[in-house]
C-alpha cells in the first residue's frame, strides 16, 4: 500500500511553500487508496509551540486535506535513541566535540583554499583520553559516517540522481543538548511507518542522500524520491522573505477559497493547462507528479482571485445559503440575491457591499452634463413593487421623453441607482435595490 506523509514543524504556520509539499504527498495517497500521515516534527521543545499544531490542522482541513493518522515526533524519542544505540553499536555513529564557531572557522579555510567544506572527520582521530578530556570541557554532538560512495536514485521528478557522499559532511543526527534532529527522526520514522513515498522540495535532494544510507544502514526499505521545484515570486525573487504574508490563514482571511488554491497549486509548474477543480475527487484524478519539472516555479497570489471569483460562480444557491443569511439577507430575496451577484464577487468578502448596496442604496454618482436626464428620469421611475420587467419599461418611457439610447441612457442610470458604472444586469439588480436615493 503506498504511504505517504507530510511533516511540518510547529515552529510557525502552514505557507504556501508548504502546502506544495503537503499537496502533492496527499494527492500520491489518495490516487491510489493509500494512507496519508501527518507527522508533527516537535522534536525541537523550544520552538515547537501548540498553538502552531492547532494552526497546521485548522489549515489543512480548511483545505480537505484530511490524514489517516496523526503521529508527534516528540512522542517517539525512545525509539530513536534506540536506534542511535545500534548505529553505535555498527560503528557507523561517532561523537563530535567541535563547537560551532570551530566548525565555521573549519569551512571558512576549507573555502578559502578552494576545497569543498566538508566536515574532515577529525573526531574519528581523536583518543579516548582526548575524548574524556573534551566531554568533561563541553557537550558532545553526535554524526553518521556516511560511506563515501556515490548515491544515486531515480527521481520522481528529476529523474536520475546522483551524489558522491563523499562531497557531503557526515550529517549530526543529536546536537549536543541532547536533541534528536530532523534527519534521524525522518528517517526512524519513515522505515517504521512503511512509507513509501516521499514528496519534497528540491533544498533536500542532497539529505536525501545521506538519508539514503541511512535507511538501508537500519534495515529500512528505501522509498520512492521525488523533490518538487522550489516556488519564487512573480519576478524570479526568492519567496522566502514573503513567506510571512503567504501564510494559508492569511489567503484565507483575504477570501482565497480552497478549491481555487489547490487547483491551482496542483498544476504549477507542471507541463499541464491550469484548470479549475470543483471538487477534491477531481483534484486527486487529474494529477499526475511526472508532468512537473526541476525549474523553479514562479508563484503570484494575483492569480488566486480570479480562480476564486470562477469557482464561486460555480456554486448554487445551496452553498452559499449559510453566507448569504449571515448577510441578513432575507430568505425570500436570498436565492434572487445571489443569482444576481455571483458573476461580481471576486470572494465572498464583496457579498457585503452587493448587500450593503440593495439594503442601503448608494450614493448616486451623476455626471454634471446628465443632471437634468438624471431628474427627469426619475421622475418617470413607477411605484414599487419592482419586478424583472421594470428596468426594461422603465428605460423605454425614459429613451421615449428625453431621445438619450446606448450607452448615453443607461450608464448615467445605472450610475445614479448604484453609484457605479459596472455591475450585474440593471433588470435583475433592479427589484433588489430596497433605498434609492437618486429618487427627486
Amino acid at each position: 500500500m503506498t504511504t505517504t506523509r507530510f511533516a511540518p514543524s510547529p515552529t510557525g504556520y502552514l505557507h504556501v511553500g508548504n502546502l506544495r509539499t503537503a499537496l502533492f504527498n496527499y494527492l500520491i495517497t489518495r490516487k491510489v487508496g493509500g494512507t496519508f500521515i501527518l507527522r508533527i516534527d516537535d522534536t525541537d521543545p523550544e520552538r515547537s509551540k501548540e498553538e502552531y499544531v492547532d494552526g497546521i490542522k485548522q489549515d489543512l482541513e480548511w483545505l480537505g486535506l484530511t490524514w489517516d493518522r496523526v503521529e508527534r515526533q516528540s512522542a517517539r524519542l525512545d525509539r530513536y535513541a534506540q536506534v542511535a544505540d545500534n548505529l553505535r553499536d555498527m560503528g557507523r555513529f561517532y561523537e563530535c566535540f567541535e563547537t560551532p564557531t570551530e566548525l565555521d572557522l573549519k569551512r571558512k579555510k576549507q573555502l578559502n583554499m578552494g576545497k569543498p567544506p566538508v566536515y574532515d572527520r577529525a573526531a574519528l582521530k581523536l583518543s579516548e583520553d582526548e575524548k574524556a578530556a573534551l566531554r568533561a570541557e563541553r557537550l558532545p554532538h553526535w554524526r553518521f559516517l556516511l560511506d563515501q560512495e556515490r548515491i544515486e536514485w531515480e527521481d520522481g521528478i528529476l529523474g536520475h540522481t546522483s551524489i558522491d557522499a563523499a562531497s557531503v559532511s557526515d550529517p549530526v543526527l543529536i546536537r549536543g543538548d541532547g536533541q534528536v534532529l530532523y534527519t534521524l527522526a525522518s528517517v526512524v520514522d519513515d522505515t517504521d511507518m512503511g512509507v513509501t513515498n516521499v514528496v519534497r522540495g528540491s533544498d533536500h535532494v542532497t539529505n536525501t542522500a545521506t538519508q539514503i544510507q541511512m535507511i538501508q544502514a537500519i534495515g529500512g526499505t528505501v522509498p520512492d524520491f521525488a523533490h518538487h521545484s522550489l516556488l519564487t515570486g512573480p519576478q524570479g525573487e526568492a519567496l522566502s522573505k514573503r513567506l510571512g504574508t503567504l501564510a494559508l490563514r492569511d489567503l484565507r482571511a483575504q477570501g482565497v477559497e480552497p478549491m481555487a488554491l489547490l487547483s491551482h497549486m496542483a498544476r504549477l509548474g507542471s507541463s499541464d493547462p491550469f484548470e479549475l477543480r470543483v471538487s477534491m475527487d477531481e483534484l486527486v484524478e487529474g494529477f499526475d507528479i511526472t508532468h512537473f519539472g526541476a525549474a523553479p516555479t514562479k508563484f503570484d497570489v494575483d492569480d488566486l482571485f480570479p480562480l476564486t471569483g470562477r469557482y464561486l460562480q460555480t456554486l448554487d444557491y445551496d452553498h452559499m445559503a449559510g453566507d448569504i443569511r449571515a448577510l441578513g439577507v432575507p430568505d425570500d430575496i436570498a436565492p434572487d440575491f445571489w443569482a444576481v451577484v455571483r458573476d461580481n464577487i471576486t470572494t465572498k468578502h464583496d457579498l457585503t457591499a452587493w448587500w450593503a448596496l440593495c439594503q442601503n442604496g448608494a450614493d448616486p454618482v451623476i455626471d454634471d452634463e446628465d443632471r437634468d436626464f438624471v431628474d427627469q428620469a426619475m421622475a418617470l421611475l413607477p411605484d414599487r413593487p419592482f419586478d424583472q420587467t421594470t428596468w426594461g419599461n422603465w428605460t423605454t418611457s425614459v429613451k421615449e421623453a428625453t431621445g438619450r439610447k446606448g450607452r448615453g441612457l443607461f450608464m448615467p442610470l445605472r450610475k445614479a441607482l448604484t453609484g457605479q458604472s459596472h455591475g450585474p444586469d440593471m433588470s435583475h439588480l433592479l427589484p433588489l435595490l430596497q433605498v434609492i436615493k437618486a429618487k427627486p
